[in-house]
């Protein structure tokens, strides 16, 4: 792996670099906001593809990483691979799949997918973890304190265990290459005639000479939210 001399992700390039998933995982815990097997899953799957494609992450859009999914997955590979939203090297595909396709400015790539008998079988494997997944989490039904504390307190357990599971059998691993995107354009930002907040120039509408942005114009808009990409107004 190449050293960047990089301050800011000196860290995680050394968690990288001796093989430290579990100090890994404590560091997307700090993101995430807690440890979970899907967010282990993240963190495995960011730590193979920088080992396996030799990149480093300085923030300026040398690797991207396009993923698949807005769940915990997505956080373990955004902490891992340093790739970000506001980097503009982070990439979201509204497809609904726990998979991760990261790839080099030259456009090699390889693309981490959860395996699906591996992922249909987590909750024979764990099945109190999941019982309680589905009853506080999923259904939204009431809770005492006290599940709620076992549940957080056996995804933690189950994540650290996760990390130990072979990467043939987690994940579909496939190399590829890509048609890597231009580097992110910088556009100028105008003043809305109503709120006076500066908007991106791309995300106004004129009017008579006049600029609106999108809440304003009363324009319908993408949001990203638990349930993917919407359209609203």
């Amino acid at each position: 792996m190449q050293a960047q001399g990089n301050p800011f992700r000196s860290e995680i390039e050394s968690l990288i670099k001796a093989d430290d998933l579990n100090g890994l995982l404590r560091k997307a815990g700090e993101l995430h906001g807690h440890w979970c097997n899907y967010l282990a899953y993240g963190v495995k799957a960011g730590y193979y593809a920088i080992k396996e494609m030799g990149v480093t992450n300085t923030g300026m859009e040398e690797i991207i990483a396009i993923v698949e999914t807005n769940n915990c997955f997505s956080d373990g590979v955004q902490m891992v691979t340093g790739c970000s939203f506001g980097n503009n090297s982070l990439i979201y595909r509204d497809w609904g799949k726990t998979a991760v396709t990261v790839s080099r400015r030259d456009g090699q790539a390889i693309r981490i997918a959860l395996a699906p008998a591996f992922e249909d079988s987590r909750g024979e494997e764990y099945p109190r973890a999941y019982e309680l997944f589905y009853k506080i989490v999923a259904r939204r039904e009431p809770a005492e304190p006290e599940e709620y504390a076992e549940m957080m307190q056996l995804f933690s357990e189950l994540s650290v265990k996760e990390l130990s599971v072979p990467f043939d059998k987690m994940f579909l691993i496939k190399k590829t290459t890509i048609d890597m995107p231009q580097y992110a354009p910088i556009f100028d930002s105008k003043r809305c005639s109503v709120c006076g907040e500066n908007a991106m120039a791309t995300r106004l509408v004129e009017k008579e000479g006049k600029y609106f942005c999108l809440g304003c114009a009363g324009e319908k808009y993408n949001m990203l939210s638990g349930g993917g990409i919407q359209l609203k107004s």
